[in-house]
């Protein structure tokens, strides 16, 4: 896809998220909207994947784990956007016996999903045990992980990130959704990161960073991401994102992490958000 192809996807993602959220009245409008920008780039540009093939192995094509699993509306929206499930199923959101959970989970067998995912800090270390599977299997396929910056606040987090660079997992392509923000405020608030980029460092990881929010930053980042793969070392990309991306109110504002908008609200939202490829 060109550039202004992914934006205007981005944009009819962040219209399904505030749907999703709306149409249910639960579930996790700010992160979605922050890190569509990021996960859409990987769907429609970089990841090579075939939907209408879908393997729960993973074998012959790239991966994506969703490690900070509640931002769910936006992967839902992405994988159906992509072709994995009918777009319509996104109306079934968060609603009971359905396959589109408020965390996802694999369970219910939807296409495009692999683990279960939102209990905070077990997405990298899955995503490292993916990427050894494939070296030993000889596929030279990535395997890329979505990770919150709150949940950087785990331990596992940091075993993990121990561990990749020990072990020499230069297939692994990990993001951090910096938005610096989390549910009960700023990340500096609730427990200060201090300097990510040096700490990933100084355990042998290759550091890259870029505006999340700028689709075409975010390409040329991730295809050199891709480009430093197998040399070694795996890569960090630190994204720079804003919590409500696209909707002015909910921008820069954690009390937007897990609340939906109400009737008037939402239709505020969409007003600022352009319809691409049509609504559910």
């Amino acid at each position: 896809m060109t550039i202004s192809e992914l934006e205007r996807t981005a944009s009819q993602v962040r219209r399904d998220i505030i749907r999703m959220v709306h149409g249910c009245q639960s579930g996790h409008p700010g992160g979605s909207l922050g890190a569509t920008d990021v996960v859409t780039a990987l769907y429609f540009d970089q990841m090579q994947i075939d939907p209408a093939q879908f393997r729960m192995d993973g074998a012959g094509e790239d991966l994506f784990f969703l490690s900070n699993g509640h931002i769910s509306p936006m992967l839902y929206s992405i994988m159906a956007r992509r072709g994995y499930f009918p777009v319509s199923e996104l109306a079934t959101f968060r609603r009971l016996g359905t396959r589109l959970q408020g965390h996802p989970t694999p369970m219910e067998g939807l296409p495009g999903l692999r683990i279960a995912s939102g209990s905070l800090g077990q997405g990298l270390s899955v995503a490292i045990g993916a990427a050894q599977a494939k070296r030993l299997n000889g596929d030279p396929h990535l395997v890329f992980v979505l990770m919150g910056d709150g949940e950087q606040e785990e331990g596992q987090i940091w075993e993990a990130a121990m561990y990749a660079p020990a072990k020499g997992v230069d297939n692994l392509i990990a993001i951090i959704d910096y938005n610096k923000k989390q549910i009960d405020g700023s990340t500096d608030d609730v427990l200060c990161l201090g300097d990510l980029r040096a700490k990933y460092e100084s355990f042998g990881w290759q550091v890259l960073e870029m505006d999340g929010n700028n689709m075409k930053e975010v390409v040329e980042t991730l295809n050199l991401a891709r480009k430093n793969a197998h040399q070694g070392k795996p890569q960090l990309i630190l994204a720079h994102t804003v919590m409500g991306k696209g909707v002015d109110f909910m921008e820069n504002n954690h009390k937007w992490h897990g609340t939906p908008p109400n009737d008037e609200q939402a239709a505020n939202a969409l007003s600022q958000l352009t319809e691409t490829l049509g609504d559910y």
